[in-house]
């Protein structure tokens, strides 16, 4: 049995909004914005760009319980970790575009964040 994770859903406050985010500051690619007249809603995806892999759905907060988890998607944990080929690049880029980080990466970690992660607040994480 061959088995993957497709979508991870991401409650956020306005499906423009974090589209505009996503697309922006974070340079991930819209792969579907599909309005579904039978919900009143959208179906929105975006991924980072040249993935293959497991996708994000912007699924708007409809009801009051569903707006309490924007910005604290899993409880104050890390939610999700974006790999990169280049750290600095990156780093400095979104630090421009006024992404904000939780904290800025330690020197005695940046050969291992290098090529590998990117710890930040995101738009409805």
């Amino acid at each position: 049995m061959i088995q993957s994770i497709v979508h991870i859903a991401l409650v956020v406050n306005d499906y423009d909004e974090a589209i505009d985010f996503y697309t922006k500051k974070l340079h991930f690619e819209l792969v579907e914005d599909t309005y579904q007249p039978e919900q009143s809603k959208r179906w929105v995806v975006v991924s980072p760009p040249s993935s293959n892999g497991t996708t994000i759905l912007l699924a708007k907060a409809t009801r009051k319980v569903q707006e309490s988890f924007i910005g604290n998607q899993a409880g104050g944990r890390v939610f999700l970790f974006l790999g990169t080929d280049n750290f600095d690049r990156d780093y400095s880029e979104m630090v421009n575009k006024g992404v904000e980080f939780v904290r800025p990466p330690k020197a005695k970690n940046m050969e291992k964040l290098h090529s590998s992660k990117i710890y930040m607040v995101t738009y409805g994480i």
